[in-house]
């Protein structure tokens, strides 16, 4: 049979994914070598999308360059099910969540296999199954029983049309990120987890995730937001009125020219009462984007309040109090004093609003307003003369002297709130009565499991209008009372799902402490930047809070954490102004774009991350009918750093293509020649093309193999397809195969077969099948290599005559100028191009090319 040129992806994929399914393959072994390999498990959308494909690709290469190595690799997959796009879908389309949801799970569980990844499906969870839940319901009403979990009123942010809560990013402009209505301030009482009692953990934990991405850890020691410095107590003249002020520069009170007030600070809320500009500009604020981000990018805007305070150092002074857009109600005590000289925030206001400047710092060198240098203390009463540094710790000493302040330690970090008005979560397990108040559910009482005739309305949580499931008997007293009809944020099961896939299918309790003891923390967990802050945050306080209800001794969940980049593709965009998939497109001459259908011009758009709303996606299963998973698999590792963003190319997957027919050719190329079938012995002398080839094999397994551990995975490509030339070019140096020759390129394609198998699997499997028929490749093992041969004792030096290249030549490292340029000349095919012609200069770059000028 000639196979050259007869390889067929997808017969050899379908053959190999049956065998891998039937033999299940990719169980967990015995050995006593534990790895947890985990990509952040999928919502079940319907449809994988190109960003999932590079995740889950890149965790495989991990997962199977690890059961190569002889490791027992946990490398489990579920769903994280729950939450409103669901209950969205079920709205339009008439049909339950539940369905919706299996439904689609089944569709991208297709597409996971399809790929042909390396994963444990005996161990598959659904977050919305009540086997899943029941145990998280009974972590709760442990965080309950310890205090972590609490209920109290707090102001949200409320859709009046999907009558809901919508977190501070889901506020576009004022409205509803679904529903497009006026969001509306409202105090609800609402479950929250008190992760505040973790901040200082959460903080210092941060220390020892040495192996987590440093930006990472940034963000998230941004949100936690540790602040050191005095809370001082100032009095509104001529009223029995006082308010607090958090500072972290207490040294800038005597510049003080204004205070500030955020729009729900108390007094803004009671004052609003007797000041219409005051109501005007609070319902100008509330109706828009919330999120802190946008807020620190608005223009600073207040209005004066009417009142003044009073500054404790100054008897006499009369300083007005603002409202104003930009002081965080969340952070500190929600009001600020404000020095515009040396805060540029108060400095923008300041100037907005005509207010006066007092430097009381001046700079050691030269600086413009506002500045906060390094200096000495001025117009500031005692302070006047002190370093910025001493005058600090003076005016803290003086206020706590004086009882007009004290020292404090804030963090920007709140109270996770749990609570979520909708249908398709896990309900919160506890029992609303009228005489006992709040009523645990009895452990005996779990699963509280979702009705499932339920009416979708598009209006309010549909457990909220059932006629039966939330009436029912107080435990307690037996008298009638209702089930809370909150169900908990979708955060809530993915931060502790890691430690349900170690012993998925334990009834009794989440996991056992044996079982986690062996697989936890995760040892590669692999994910989206974009979880960077909330889902990590989340889960590190779930291991710490599940450890202070002694149910493990974990505090790091993720041992080393990984986030890839994003997926990009061009936008294009019809006469109409309307998106199109990149198939209704058809590139013509002069990089002109047309649509296919009718011939109309279309508008190229800049790069952006793929998403359903502008079309610029990629089908995976076309794909993969096209091209096979290996190829996709290979072009979504190839050539960009994993890390970064990701620009789709068709051009970019053809060439992935034409290389995996490449490696298929030089395979078949050479195993004629290296007698597989044969018990060859290894040879105790070497030719120099045999020592050339042992020498990139053995750096080739080196490289690799260092490449992957630190998933620099587009360079593991590049070496991999380095090695495979150095395969063909021995193939096409070598005229007459010995032992030596024969022996060596059959070490080099057996180690070839097996580096490739990670992130090309299908193919790197077909090969070894013709090797050792009936033999898993990982039984193989990773090759190894040998430490005297990753040492280079000669180079190959380009020969220019010229400046044109006339070929290569191998010459020792230790070798002189001298002494290169004489081996060259006794070189046949160099002697006669220099023969009778003077050299009037030889220049040699070292380890790189030897250029003669005749």
């Amino acid at each position: 049979m000639n196979h050259f040129n007869s390889y067929s992806p997808l017969s050899c994929e379908h053959k190999w994914q049956k065998i891998w399914q039937e033999t299940q393959a990719f169980e967990l072994t015995s050995n006593l070598r534990k790895m947890y390999v985990l990509e952040m498990f999928p919502y079940p959308s319907g449809q994988l999308h190109v960003g999932h494909v590079r995740n889950y690709a890149l965790g495989d290469v991990i997962a199977r360059f690890w059961q190569h190595k002889g490791y027992s690799v946990l490398h489990p997959m579920g769903w994280d099910a729950c939450g409103l796009p669901a209950e969205t879908a079920a709205l339009k389309h008439k049909i339950n969540p539940k369905t919706w949801t299996y439904r689609n799970a089944e569709t991208m569980r297709a597409q996971l296999q399809a790929l042909g990844l390396s994963l444990q499906w005996s161990k598959e969870i659904f977050s919305c199954d009540p086997k899943y839940y029941i145990h998280e319901q009974a972590i709760f009403l442990k965080f309950y029983e310890r205090g972590i979990a609490y209920r109290k009123q707090a102001e949200v942010n409320w859709d009046p049309v999907d009558c809901s809560v919508l977190a501070n990013e889901q506020v576009i402009q004022g409205k509803g990120w679904r529903s497009g209505a006026v969001v509306e301030k409202r105090l609800l009482n609402q479950w929250f987890f008190k992760i505040t009692d973790f901040a200082e953990e959460l903080l210092d934990g941060l220390k020892n995730l040495t192996e987590w991405p440093e930006h990472v850890k940034r963000m998230q020691e941004q949100w936690i937001g540790k602040s050191q410095g005095a809370v001082i107590q100032f009095e509104v003249l001529n009223t029995s009125f006082t308010f607090k002020v958090f500072t972290t520069t207490p040294e800038l009170l005597f510049g003080t020219t204004f205070f500030a007030l955020s729009v729900d600070h108390p007094l803004a809320l009671l004052w609003r009462k007797e000041n219409s500009k005051i109501e005007e500009f609070l319902k100008a604020q509330n109706s828009k984007d919330t999120s802190t981000r946008t807020a620190e990018l608005e223009k600073k805007q207040g209005v004066f309040s009417g009142y003044y305070g009073t500054h404790p150092f100054l008897g006499h002074s009369q300083i007005p109090i603002y409202i104003t857009n930009y002081v965080q109600g969340h952070y500190g005590t929600g009001a600020i004093f404000g020095c515009p000289a040396h805060d540029v925030r108060d400095f923008e206001f300041s100037q907005r609003y005509g207010l006066s400047m007092i430097p009381v710092i001046r700079p050691f060198s030269p600086q413009n307003i506002p500045f906060q240098s390094d200096g000495r203390m001025v117009d500031s009463g005692f302070l006047n003369g002190m370093t910025v540094s001493e005058a600090r710790h003076t005016i803290l000493r003086t206020l706590s002297q004086q009882k007009l302040g004290h020292c404090q330690t804030v963090y920007r970090l709140k109270d996770w709130c749990v609570s979520r008005q909708r249908y398709w979560g896990v309900p919160i397990p506890v029992i609303h009565c009228p005489v006992c108040g709040i009523v645990p559910v009895a452990l005996h009482d779990l699963p509280v499991i979702l009705p499932e005739d339920v009416v979708f309305e598009g209006k309010g949580n549909p457990l909220c209008a059932h006629p039966t499931w939330k009436h029912v008997l107080c435990p307690s007293c037996k008298g009638p009372a209702e089930r809370e009809t909150d169900t908990l944020d979708t955060f809530v099961e993915s931060s502790w799902y890691f430690a349900r896939f170690c012993d998925a299918h334990n009834d009794q309790k989440p996991f056992s402490k044996e079982a986690v003891a062996t697989w936890m923390p995760v040892d590669h967990y692999i994910g989206g930047v974009e979880h960077a802050i909330l889902h990590l945050l989340y889960a590190r306080f779930f291991s710490r809070a599940l450890k202070a209800c002694c149910y493990w001794d974990v505090e790091e969940p993720f041992q080393r954490l990984f986030t890839q980049g994003m997926v990009c593709h061009k936008t294009y965009t019809a006469q109409d102004g309307s998106y199109l998939y990149p198939e209704e497109v058809e590139k013509r001459e002069g990089n002109a774009y047309y649509r296919a259908s009718d011939g109309s011009p279309v508008t190229v758009g800049r790069s952006e991350k793929m998403s359903k709303s502008k079309c610029n996606v990629v089908s995976i299963d076309q794909m993969i009918k096209t091209y096979g998973a290996d190829t996709l698999r290979l072009f979504m590792l190839s050539d960009t750093p994993p890390e970064k963003d990701l620009e789709w190319s068709s051009e970019g997957i053809e060439g992935c293509w034409r290389c995996l027919h490449r490696f298929w050719n030089i395979f078949w190329a050479a195993q004629a020649k290296t007698r597989f079938n044969s018990d060859l012995e290894k040879p105790t002398t070497f030719s120099m093309a045999s020592k050339n080839l042992r020498r990139m094999t053995h750096r080739s397994i080196y490289n690799i193999e260092r490449a992957i551990q630190g998933y620099h995975l587009n360079k593991y490509i590049t070496l991999l397809r380095e090695f495979s030339n150095a395969i063909h070019d021995f193939q096409e140096t070598v005229q007459e195969y010995d032992d030596s020759s024969a022996w060596t390129l059959k070490e080099a394609l057996l180690a070839f077969v097996s580096m490739m198998a990670p992130v090309i699997p299908h193919l790197a499997q077909e090969l070894y099948s013709y090797i050792n028929p009936g033999v898993d490749i990982k039984a193989a093992g990773w090759p190894s290599y040998e430490e005297a041969l990753l040492h280079q004792d000669t180079v190959t030096l380009a020969v220019q005559i010229n400046g044109k290249s006339k070929g290569t030549i191998e010459v020792s490292v230790q070798e002189d100028e001298a002494a290169v340029l004489k081996q060259v000349l006794e070189v046949p095919k160099f002697k006669a191009l220099l023969e009778g012609k003077e050299m009037r200069r030889v220049i040699i770059i070292p380890q790189k090319i030897i250029s003669i000028v005749v």
